[in-house]
């Protein structure tokens, strides 16, 4: 089932909340962003929680940076240089993050207001980047919808393209399975089936190689809790996780994450390669839903995606979508409490 309650107002136009719900769970979904706002889920003890980062009114969505629950497009993640070359022509886009281009730029599609549809279970949001946008080259339509069965939560990403061009879609949810106002996440415990990352360079950019994780601190593939290691000093300079993850494609979940305190996870599975690990290490302390006040390490993203600057790393996977293609994929969550 679905419903709608006012939100806000952008440019004249009304910006509702869509919620989807059953008799147990609920996810709240924004147009600006084609966001996620709210997820609610039963702990051990069949309490509601809600357990994603949010705000409670549209102008922070607007205005603040962390791109809190949004999809991410047209590429996540970063671009090396803010430039690449698709068959022999080269493309500068927007640097808004020094030298490189983060998350599709100064306005990536998680600022943009989509269109709409609604069904029983779902809610499917469209968006049409035009050639130019940010710098990258072709019209891009874009369809992102989620769906709401029992206790999953699926995101599946459909795109097309009018001319060869750069897609790499993600979302952005800061999950916090205490409940999203309980501050750090240093007791979640992750299981990650992934075999190896990508190293990057001091700008946070792949440099084209794959490295094992196998006694690193990025090994979590037994379950173990993130700990200290989100402020040590020696670690990724007490900023945490903000790594990309080669998926080993086994079948299955590829992560659980858990929170012992309420005994809530979840399974995340996907159609696609990698999956950015980020435990909110550059979030600056702001205020949120409910009164709330979140900072850094209050949050853990599971982004799914093409590898960080993979147009520019010929050994990645190609984020290339080309004229007549049709891009699809997907990202599932599954919630459970023990």
């Amino acid at each position: 089932m679905y419903r709608l309650k006012p939100f806000g107002v952008l440019n004249g136009r009304e910006v509702p909340v869509i919620e989807l719900f059953n008799d147990k769970f609920a996810v709240e979904l924004l147009p600006y962003g084609a966001a996620v706002r709210a997820i609610r889920v039963p702990d051990r003890t069949g309490k509601l929680t809600d357990i994603c980062l949010g705000y409670d009114e549209l102008e922070s969505y607007r205005t603040l940076d962390a791109c809190f629950g949004g999809t991410i497009g047209r590429c996540a993640n970063r671009i090396g240089g803010a430039r690449f070359t698709i068959d022999g022509r080269s493309y500068r886009v927007t640097a808004n993050e020094g030298e490189n281009c983060l998350h599709g730029g100064i306005e990536g599609f998680h600022k943009k207001l989509w269109e709409f549809t609604c069904e029983e279970n779902a809610v499917t949001f469209s968006y049409t980047s035009p050639d130019g946008e940010e710098g990258f080259p072709g019209a891009v339509r874009v369809e992102v919808t989620y769906r709401l069965i029992d206790n999953q939560l699926t995101i599946a990403y459909k795109a097309a393209a009018e001319q060869s061009t750069v897609v790499n879609l993600t979302n952005h949810t800061y999950f916090n399975l205490g409940g999203h106002s309980s501050g750090t996440v240093e007791d979640h415990v992750l299981t990650l089936r992934a075999s190896r990352y990508t190293p990057m360079d001091s700008g946070n950019i792949p440099v084209g190689t794959l490295a094992p994780v196998e006694g690193t601190p990025l090994d979590f593939r037994t379950p173990a809790a993130f700990g200290s290691r989100l402020h040590d000093k020696a670690f990724n300079g007490g900023r945490g996780y903000d790594h990309n993850y080669v998926l080993d494609g086994e079948e299955g979940p590829a992560a659980e994450l858990w929170c012992p305190a309420t005994g809530i996870g979840l399974e995340m599975t996907t159609s696609i390669e990698g999956m950015q690990l980020y435990t909110a290490g550059w979030l600056t302390e702001r205020k949120g839903k409910g009164g709330a006040v979140y900072g850094q390490a209050h949050g853990v993203c599971l982004e799914t995606q093409h590898f960080p600057n993979a147009v520019n790393c010929p050994a990645f996977p190609s984020p290339i979508l080309r004229k007549g293609e049709t891009l699809q994929q997907w990202t599932a969550f599954r919630f459970f409490a023990r």
